[in-house]
């Protein structure tokens, strides 16, 4: 690999100008595909074979009319106020409800005071009925009372007639209003508040971004009477994703580091330029297959952190060897081919690694969890891309101006440090060679106490109460459940399968029936019949939360209630809805970690394996990886969970954490963490096999690595930790695990627990039985055949003469 390498930096190198025109013809085709094929994304999220989803695509089936989304626009009066006793406040709902009506894309608005118009006229109906029932009896019986001819009989039986109506009038109770209002749950028990459910023609995940912009408008005419009014749903969610200056910071910072790195302004920003290119040809890609890949909002923004965050990483690497090299009198041509060859061998590889484990994510049964892998994925090929190809090609028009707008102070030590015989880093790596059973001891026990938290995990997925303070759902979420409950908020769908059942309508009664008796329960909505009467869905509002541990014991109650229900009724039940969907897939993501985390470390074992050809440095690694995994996790669950510290950091802590966070922390970390790994211990591997002693060689191999990697990963908590004070709030946990996963890898395991145990090891770090390393692969990760047919000459050396 590393001699193909060579070549390619090389070809690189010299043909400039056609590897420039090739990436910009590149970026400029995926972006113009991009504009043409690109769809909308959505927040929903579906794991094919949950009861759940199979009721919610049966309830599509038998329900045609309820196949498209649903938003909830929330109306209340201010403080004190009754909607129901304002004729303006019954206009203003009236009219936003007609609004609503008109916007392309709504099926249909139930509007509150509709029903209650709808109830009056119900009762108008029944009172004429009986009046007519009673004019008709009172007919009868006067004509059989006066016979036929008698005088004045027809006189008679008006009178008899109208008597009856009056009758009926006066015994009958006039409307009650407050009663109707009480059979309407879209009306809070105060009357402060009601619902307008807005029926959309499409699902969730096909409505047009132009529906959802006049929905998210609509209300103008209830604010002017002084009304608040909120929306909520799903749809809502839809959209590009946000970027904003708080993602943007972290590139500041990098460059910044960059500049503190390197002395010089343009070194510093090649590795963020590369990074950019990369992530825009990625992107571009990306977006150009979105009907394909079915786009969460989520998945882009992911994938610009990661593709980032790689991207500056790797061409730093390539960079860094390519200007010892020239310090050390290489040619401008031949370093740059070298680099590629040597430390573009180990991007490759790392890129490979971190692009395996997100492809990985398929393997647990998570649709859009496997896409969210896939999309970040194609960033980190475009970076490693990026680094092996635009990289060189840009040296090649610097040549020897590589050093150009060099800072005066900061460039002199950056140059004296590529030449410094003792260095902060060689000094570390001697006092842990030195002592190494103490560093290994705290680090074990750190990293084990900031695991803690995670006994504390729960899992569960977005929902408005998680929303961010600032959101019209989060907004719509706490009047719902001030006013109605937080239950209304995150009902369960009982479905009924009728079509065995002797008598429908009883069967689905007695459903509602056995619900309502469930701990848990705050209401039960009448049943629900399709066209054909042969499915009904029994509406179960929880006492509690969608977030509340109490919902999640409620569902499973209802499923262990299911058998009886079934046996009684002759009807099939199956719970679906928003909240028993997110329960669900959180009960399979946190089935399938285990699995992924065995799946992960095995995978971490081959591959080091198979680069250091060694049996302890990848159980190192692999302990590692756990270790900074799950301090991760703990600190992540502590934050963002448990709250401690959440205000520092201006963000929210919510009962649950992301359900699919664990996993993804898994799979992008591994992947990173096996990066250090990778450009660490190969450095120290290097000098041993040069020859070098075991401790020696660990030694000398840190100090060489050490700094860039330092960089390296200041770099990328940098951007991670960018995205925490970003906008959107899925994001901000994953990105709050990443940055605290890579700091604690690179600064806690891979700079002081690897050199220590690497001490204790000593010669027995490399030993591989013969059997084995029969059987794998080699791997030269480091050079070693490059070396063997590119060094220069002696009499040559500088020039770039090949032997």
């Amino acid at each position: 690999m590393a001699t193909l390498l060579y070549r390619i930096g090389s070809f690189s190198y010299r043909r400039r100008w056609w590897v420039l025109g090739a990436w910009l013809a590149l970026i400029a085709v995926a972006a113009t595909a991009a504009l043409t094929f690109r769809t909308p994304m959505s927040d929903t999220f579906e794991i094919p074979g949950t009861e759940s989803q199979e009721a919610a695509d049966m309830l599509a089936e038998r329900f045609p009319e309820r196949g498209g989304g649903t938003v909830t626009v929330v109306v209340r009066a201010p403080e004190g106020e009754d909607l129901t006793d304002s004729e303006e406040y019954r206009e203003a709902v009236g009219a936003t409800a007609e609004e609503l009506r008109g916007i392309e894309g709504v099926e249909g608005v139930t509007n509150p005071f509709g029903l209650l118009s709808d109830a009056r006229e119900a009762y108008g109906d029944a009172l004429a009925e009986a009046e007519r029932e009673a004019r008709d009896l009172a007919r009868q019986e006067a004509g059989a009372q006066v016979p036929e001819g008698t005088p004045g009989r027809e006189d008679v039986i008006a009178r008899a007639e109208e008597e009856a109506a009056s009758r009926v009038a006066e015994e009958s109770p006039a409307f009650d209003e407050e009663e109707a209002l009480g059979r309407i749950p879209l009306f809070s028990d105060s009357q402060r508040a009601l619902l307008l459910q807005v029926q959309l023609k499409e699902p969730d995940g096909d409505v047009d971004q132009d529906t959802v912009e006049a929905v998210l408008d609509s209300g103008g005419a209830a604010r002017d009477a002084g009304l608040t009014v909120e929306h909520s749903g799903q749809s809502l969610s839809m959209g590009a994703p946000v970027m904003g200056a708080g993602e943007a910071l972290g590139v500041v910072v990098a460059l910044i580091v960059l500049i503190l790195n390197f002395g010089a302004l343009v070194l510093a920003g090649m590795p963020i330029l590369i990074a950019l290119a990369g992530v825009g040809l990625g992107m571009a890609s990306v977006f150009s297959l979105a009907s394909v890949l079915e786009l969460t909002s989520t998945a882009p923004i992911l994938a610009v952190m990661i593709g980032i965050a790689v991207g500056i990483d790797y061409s730093l690497f390539v960079l860094s060897r390519h200007r010892q090299q020239l310090a050390e009198g290489m040619d401008p041509h031949e370093s740059a081919a070298r680099a590629i060859g040597t430390a573009g061998s180990a991007v490759v590889f790392a890129g490979i690694t971190v692009m395996i484990a997100l492809v990985g994510l398929n393997v647990v049964g998570v649709p859009f969890l496997g896409v969210m892998g896939v999309v970040a994925s194609v960033t980190v090929f475009t970076a490693v891309l990026g680094a092996v190809t635009l990289l060189p090609a840009l040296l090649g028009f610097l040549g020897t101006r590589i050093g150009a707008l060099r800072l005066p102070v900061l460039g002199r030590r950056s140059e004296a440090s590529l030449t410094a015989g003792e260095t902060l880093s060689g000094r570390w790596a001697r006092l842990l060679v030195r002592h190494p059973v103490l560093p290994v001891v705290a680090v074990v026990l750190a990293l084990g106490a900031a695991a803690l938290p995670a006994a504390d995990l729960r899992l569960g997925l977005p929902n408005d109460s998680t929303a961010a303070e600032d959101t019209t759902q989060r907004r719509a979420y706490e009047i719902v459940s001030e006013e109605f409950g937080p239950g209304y908020a995150s009902p369960l769908l009982l479905v009924a399968d009728l079509r065995d059942a002797s008598d429908r309508e009883a069967a689905a009664e007695e459903i509602a029936e056995r619900a309502e008796g469930l701990d848990g329960v705050e209401d039960v909505y009448p049943p629900a019949y399709n066209g054909s009467g042969d499915t009904a869905i029994i509406t179960v509002v929880p006492e509690e939360g969608p977030s509340s541990t109490a919902t999640e014991d409620l569902l499973h109650d209802i499923r262990d209630e299911r058998g009886a229900m079934e046996a009684d009724t002759g009807a099939a039940v199956s719970v679906t809805g928003a909240t028993a969907a997110g329960i669900d897939i959180s009960e399979r993501l946190n089935e399938a970690l285990p699995l992924f985390l065995g799946i992960v470390v095995g995978l971490a074992l081959i591959l080091m394996m198979l680069v250091f050809r060694s049996v302890l440095v990848p159980l190192k690694a692999a302990l590692g990886f756990v270790l900074s995994a799950g301090a991760a996790l703990g600190l992540t669950v502590a934050v963002f969970q448990q709250g401690h510290g959440a205000e520092l950091l201006n963000v929210e802590s919510s009962p649950t954490l992301l359900a699919f966070l664990p996993i993804l922390l898994l799979g992008v970390l591994f992947g990173l963490a096996i990066d250090y790994e990778v450009f660490l211990v190969s450095r120290m591997r290097e000098e041993f096999t040069h020859g070098a002693e075991a401790r020696e060689a660990v030694v000398t191999g840190f100090r060489q690595g050490a700094r860039v990697v330092t960089v390296a990963a200041v770099i990328m908590v940098s951007v991670f930790g960018s995205f925490v004070f970003g906008h959107d709030e899925m994001i901000k946990p994953i990105a709050f695990a990443l940055a605290v996963g890579v700091l604690v890898d690179a600064f806690l395991v891979r700079m002081t627990l690897v050199p220590a145990l690497m001490s204790l090891f000593g010669r027995a770090a490399w030993w591989l039985p013969r059997w084995l390393g029969r059987l794998l692969p080699p791997v030269d990760i480091e050079g070693e055949k490059l070396a063997r047919a590119f060094d220069p000459a002696p009499e040559t050396a500088g020039t770039g003469t090949r032997r």
